[in-house]
């Protein structure tokens, strides 16, 4: 009946794949198992230590029984001088105490037995100590003075007899346990595992529209280190998504005009013949368009922070890089100019890509929105600086520079996606982007700063 339990909860168990079935099925086969270990490590012991206490018992027997034994033979002797070999003396005052014993000469022939003891020698070697024959544990004992030795035999059934009751008392409770065990395992494994069903509920319930941290509160260390994995998942996965909404809704906002204007004017140049002012401004609409989309997808890298590495960069290489594909521009070349340290060049740790990017995008703002002349200056210990000296911004402005979609200029080119790529790179890098205007140090113009950090 109890197996049949056992059969029906492991039935139940295994019926639902479940992780509590399989721990609990686990720590099953393995506590039975390492008892099992146990009862056979302890049957062992007490086996050893049952043949110990009965060779004790047997040999001290032997030493008490000698001298009574050779008291009974000499006095069956003296009454009895013509009775045959072996002589056996009257029963013991005790029968299921009695010794069973036979005492023999050199020679090997029995003189004097036990009634209880076999009538033919004992089948082992007549020396001190004990020996094993099929049926009996056997001690001998010689006497100090007389040439004669005592056997005193146990049955081997008694010894395994005793060894039996004490393995069936050592088994018998672990089958009846069995069932209990399982079925406290299994409500302990399932208890400790609801901490799990919780994160897989909590989990089960995020999706793109629902990507708030999961609350972790509560939960075993495993669970919470899990649990942090799977939000910093989803807070990654949230940023993606907001970059692919930032990144749609900017398409939206910033090519719409270029694009309204580029389908106006070649509209215009196929009603009029295709006339070259109408064609020339078509190109300059798509070359707008083409310029805005370039910054979108910068715009996008920069934030999504992809590939984004931390190495060390040559500040005064990435600056003369920069100013070289402005300079090969006739109408650029007169207006920027670069200025680096006399010593050695400032290294700051970053992504030469990204703050190649942040710095071409500081030229272009100097270049449209300021007039005269544009420095790129690389400053110890690990800064980029772009400084213009046009009318340059007030405060009010200069707040609400690196928003986006804000324009401070009339001009049709004019967006303000440049400072907010430069601002998010400078954010991904862990590094400062200030802004200034006035310079320090002069009248008119406007400042802007990378602060990076040095390598």
């Amino acid at each position: 009946m109890k197996l049949g339990f056992l059969q029906q909860a492991e039935a139940e168990l295994g019926s639902r794949d479940s992780l509590a079935g399989r721990l609990t099925r686990t720590l099953i086969v393995w506590v039975g198992g390492v008892w099992l270990l146990c009862v056979l490590g302890v049957v062992w012991y007490v086996d050893r230590e049952i043949n110990h206490n009965f060779d004790n018992e047997l040999a001290e027997v032997a030493h008490r029984t000698f001298d009574t034994a050779v008291h009974e033979f000499d006095k069956l002797r003296a009454e009895r001088p013509d009775a045959a070999l072996p002589l056996i003396p009257p029963p013991q005052l005790y029968p299921t105490d009695a010794v069973l014993y036979q005492m023999v000469d050199v020679h090997d022939r029995v003189l004097l037995r036990s009634a209880e003891a076999p009538a033919n020698a004992f089948d082992v070697p007549l020396a001190q100590g004990f020996a094993d024959s099929e049926a009996w544990r056997i001690y001998t004992a010689r006497h100090p003075t007389l040439g004669l030795y005592l056997q005193v035999a146990d049955p081997l059934d008694e010894r395994r007899t005793a060894l039996n009751r004490t393995l069936l008392g050592l088994i018998i409770p672990l089958m009846a346990m069995l069932p209990l065990l399982a079925l406290v395992l299994r409500n302990v494994a399932r208890s400790e595992l609801r901490g799990l069903q919780v994160l897989a509920g909590e989990i089960a319930l995020r999706n793109g529209s629902d990507l708030r941290a999961i609350p972790l509160a509560g939960l075993p260390r495993e669970l919470r280190s899990v649990g942090d994995d799977v939000n910093r998942l989803m807070q990654r996965l949230s940023h993606a998504l907001d970059v692919e909404r930032a990144l749609a809704a900017n398409a939206a906002h910033e090519l719409r005009s270029p694009l309204a204007a580029a389908r106006l004017r070649l509209q215009t140049a196929l009603e009029h013949d295709l006339r070259r002012h109408d064609v020339e401004a078509a190109l300059d609409a798509l070359h707008v368009l083409g310029h805005r989309a370039e910054k979108l997808l910068q715009l996008s890298r920069a934030e999504s922070g992809a590939s984004l590495t931390r190495a060390r960069v040559n500040l005064v290489q990435l600056a003369g890089t920069v100013a070289q594909e402005f300079w090969k521009d006739p109408r650029v070349n007169e207006r920027l100019s670069l200025k680096v340290p006399d010593a050695e060049a400032p290294m700051a740790l970053g992504d030469v890509d990204a703050l190649a990017i942040a710095l071409r995008n500081l030229v272009e703002n100097a270049l449209r929105y300021g007039h005269g002349r544009v420095v790129v200056e690389v400053m110890a210990p690990a800064t980029l600086a772009v400084r213009d000296f046009g009318p340059g911004v007030g405060s009010a402005q200069l707040r609400t520079l690196q928003q986006r979609h804000v324009r401070h200029s009339s001009d049709s080119a004019g967006y303000g996606l440049g400072l907010s790529i430069v601002n998010t790179i400078v954010e991904k890098h862990g590094a400062r982007l200030e802004l200034s205007s006035p310079p320090p140090g002069a009248a008119t113009g406007f400042e802007a700063r990378i602060v990076l950090d040095a390598a």
